[in-house]
């Protein structure tokens, strides 16, 4: 009986030993398996003693840091995105060879109430190669017409490659927003480009065809696929964002819903009045939506007073206490102080139209209301072109400022 206690013990620690992280710190190409391909994003890892670390989710200039990461009691390294609900998880595959220790685990992410989106995902330290190129690379740099499969309405990609690596990058800019910070390669007639920021999980893969044209492949995570095309148009651009979504009240004043505590909030209440009333049609979960908040603090410390945002968010599983936890992360993470009421449990933009019957129709999480001092609006904005975006975010500021600017000299 000792000896099957000893035998057991000694199981027991071999085991431990084999799944604890005692990962190298540095840069890990990580890979999620996707039906089109692995997904691949950088992994950046620090160590400040044994059991605390840090990690930063790497898509090519942009280096998002993990809010939350813990050893577990399994030896397991978990990191939270907790402002998306989402997580990784991942173990140590150990090696003889330190230099080639691999990481293995999963990435999990609420998708509704009772709905995950759940990836494979493995990860190996990043190594200096040189490109294999039988040929030299095509060139896809530049702006290109953009036609996706499940949409009439027009995008526009921008990529940029490095000479001397092939590493290629960029975006494709939408009507509803931006695909954010996408990085990848150029193979020959081929390019790749993926991100993942917690929330979405994109794989974009295109062949430049004789005449120069593209046609590819999308896929979001294990969940959608679509193909596109697209066509060199170096004055390719996306109709005007103010032009796109249509009031259909003359005033905000009309709408009503419950804030964070469950308590039911006019938008003509004392508390919102201000030169200019901004409404910021939103969710948690959408990584576009971040990128508006993080521009809405800008806003706020730039003119103050003058104005005023109240958010109306639409989450994911209709439970109040859990949306508006998730909405209390969102508004931390960006150093909000804005009140925010809940549109609804659903992520549907379909539900959230019913809800918002001062526009025409939610075709975009953000969208944003702009309205004066008496609640009449001035200007709705759809969609939200990102810091990924260049030139467009850049536009996208000057437009929302100049809305402002107008509203106040309006006031006067």
């Amino acid at each position: 009986m000792l000896r099957l206690r000893l035998f057991a013990f000694l199981f027991a620690a071999l085991l431990s030993a084999a799944t604890t992280i005692n990962a190298q710190e540095g840069l890990w190409d990580a890979q999620l398996d996707s039906p089109g391909g692995p997904i691949r994003f950088g992994l950046k890892l620090e160590r400040s003693s044994e059991e605390h670390w840090s990690a930063w989710l790497v898509n090519g200039s942009e280096q998002i840091e993990v809010p939350s990461v813990k050893l577990a009691d399994n030896g397991n390294l978990v990191l939270s995105i907790d402002h998306y609900d989402s997580q990784l998880s991942l173990v140590q595959v150990p090696k003889t060879d330190v230099s080639d220790t691999s990481l293995t685990g999963t990435w999990k992410k609420r998708r509704k109430a009772n709905q995950w989106v759940e990836m494979s995902l493995n990860a190996s330290l990043v190594k200096e190669q040189k490109p294999d190129q039988t040929a030299a690379p095509l060139s896809f740099d530049g702006r290109w017409k953009v036609k996706f499969s499940s949409s009439d309405s027009p995008a526009v990609g921008i990529f940029k490659s490095d000479a001397k690596t092939n590493v290629l990058s960029g975006t494709f800019l939408t009507t509803t927003g931006d695909y954010r910070f996408l990085a990848g390669s150029v193979v020959e007639d081929s390019m790749e480009l993926s991100c993942f920021d917690g929330a979405h999980a994109f794989l974009f893969k295109a062949k430049q065809n004789d005449d120069g044209s593209l046609t590819g492949d999308f896929w979001s995570s294990n969940t959608w696929h679509e193909t596109w095309t697209a066509t060199r148009d170096k004055d390719a651009q996306l109709p005007d964002s103010f032009q796109l979504t249509t009031a259909t009240a003359a005033n905000i004043n009309t709408l009503s819903f419950p804030d964070l505590n469950q308590n039911e909030t006019r938008l003509d209440d004392d508390r919102f009045a201000a030169p200019v009333r901004i409404i910021h049609i939103f969710g948690s979960w959408c990584p576009n939506c971040h990128d508006a908040g993080k521009y809405l603090a800008e806003l706020k410390a730039k003119y103050g007073n003058k104005i005023s945002v109240v958010g109306i968010a639409f989450e994911l599983t209709g439970d109040a206490n859990r949306d508006a936890v998730q909405v209390r992360k969102y508004l931390k993470r960006h150093g909000l102080d804005h009140p925010v009421l809940i549109g609804g449990g659903s992520s549907s933009k379909d539900k959230a139209s019913e809800a918002m019957t001062i526009i025409d129709e939610v075709r975009s999480y953000p969208t944003t209301v702009f309205a004066n001092k008496d609640g009449k609006i001035v200007a709705v904005h759809q969609g939200f072109s990102g810091p990924a975006t260049g030139e467009a975010y850049t536009a996208l500021k000057s437009g929302f400022e100049a809305v402002i600017e107008g509203i106040l000299t309006s006031n006067k």
